[in-house]
C-alpha cells in the first residue's frame, strides 16, 4: 500500500499559493487599522474638545469646519494642490537624477568620494529659511526657486542611502565577478546596481515629504498659487480653518506620494519585500 496523500500535490500547489499573498493583503490592511483608528480618536477628542471648551474657530477650528471648508473651496484647493503636487514631482526627480549620478561617481572614484562627502553632510547644516528668501530674489516667484528648494531638500537623503547600499555589496559576489573577467561597468550594472535598489528606495521614502514640505515651504517664502501661498493668504485673512485645509492637503499629497513609492518599490524590487517577509 502507498503512504501517499490523496491529494495530488500538484493539484493542491496553486490554491496552497494563493492563499499567502491573501493573507499577506489581509495582513496589510490590518496593519493600517491602529494608525486609522488613533487618527479618527484624535479627530474625535479635537471635535468634542473645541466644543466643550468654546475656543473661538479662528484660534482652533474643529475638524467638521476644516473639512466642510475645504469642500466649499474645492475648486481653489484643487488648483493649488496640483501645482504644489507638480513642483513637488518635478524637483524630486531633478533631486532623483542628480543624486543617483552623484552615487555613482562617488561610488566608483573614491578621490571625488572622500572630497564631497564632507561637503554633503555640511549642506545639510545651511537652513533652507536664510536660504529661500535669497532663491527668490535671484529666480523671482516662478518655479525655479521651488524646484532648487526642493532638490535641496531630498538630494541628500536619496545620494547618501544610494552610497550605503553600494557600499553593502558584498565583497565575496565583487570577487567573483572579476573572476569571471566582468568588466566594472558590467559589475555595476549586475551586481551593485541591483543589490542597491532596495537601499535607494529607502532613500526614496525618505525624501519624497521632503519633497512636498520643500514646495510648500518654497510658495510660502514667495509664489503666485501653491498650497504654501495659499496658507499664507488665508492666515493674512484670520481664515485659520483654511490653513488647516491646506496642511491636510499637504499631508495627503504626502502620504499619496509615499505610497507611490511603495508600489514602485514592490514592483521594481519585488524579491527583497519577499527577502524581508520570509525573514532572510
Amino acid at each position: 500500500m502507498s503512504d501517499r496523500p490523496a491529494t495530488d500535490p500538484r493539484r493542491s500547489g496553486p490554491s496552497e499559493s494563493r492563499a499567502p499573498r491573501s493573507d499577506t493583503g489581509s495582513q496589510g490592511w490590518a496593519r493600517l487599522l491602529p494608525a486609522a483608528g488613533l487618527v479618527a480618536a484624535l479627530l474625535v477628542v479635537w471635535e468634542v474638545g473645541v466644543a466643550v471648551s468654546g475656543v473661538s474657530p479662528i484660534v482652533l477650528p474643529p475638524p467638521s469646519r476644516i473639512l466642510g471648508s475645504l469642500w466649499d473651496f474645492r475648486d481653489t484647493a484643487l488648483r493649488h494642490a496640483a501645482v504644489t503636487l507638480t513642483e513637488a514631482l518635478l524637483g524630486f526627480a531633478v533631486a532623483l537624477v542628480l543624486a543617483v549620478t552623484a552615487a555613482l561617481v562617488m561610488d566608483r572614484m573614491v578621490a571625488i568620494r572622500r572630497a564631497l562627502y564632507p561637503l554633503l553632510v555640511g549642506s545639510q547644516t545651511v537652513p533652507i529659511v536664510a536660504i529661500a528668501p535669497l532663491l527668490v530674489v535671484w529666480f523671482g516667484f516662478g518655479l525655479a526657486p521651488k524646484v532648487v528648494v526642493i532638490v535641496l531638500v531630498s538630494f541628500f537623503p536619496i545620494v547618501v542611502s544610494l552610497l550605503d547600499a553600494f557600499a553593502a555589496t558584498p565583497a565575496e559576489a565583487s570577487d567573483l565577478m572579476r573572476t569571471l573577467g566582468a568588466t566594472r561597468r558590467q559589475e555595476v550594472r549586475l551586481l551593485r546596481w541591483p543589490a542597491a535598489l532596495p537601499g535607494l528606495f529607502t532613500g526614496l521614502r525618505i525624501a519624497v515629504p521632503y519633497a512636498v514640505i520643500g514646495a510648500v515651504f518654497g510658495e510660502y517664502v514667495g509664489a503666485v498659487e501653491g498650497l504654501g501661498i495659499w496658507m499664507q493668504v488665508s492666515q493674512n485673512a484670520f481664515r485659520t480653518d483654511l490653513v488647516f485645509a491646506a496642511i491636510l492637503l499637504t499631508a495627503v499629497l504626502s502620504v499619496g506620494l509615499f505610497a507611490v513609492v511603495g508600489i514602485a518599490e514592490r514592483l521594481v524590487v519585488p524579491w527583497h519585500r519577499a527577502a524581508r517577509r520570509s525573514g532572510g
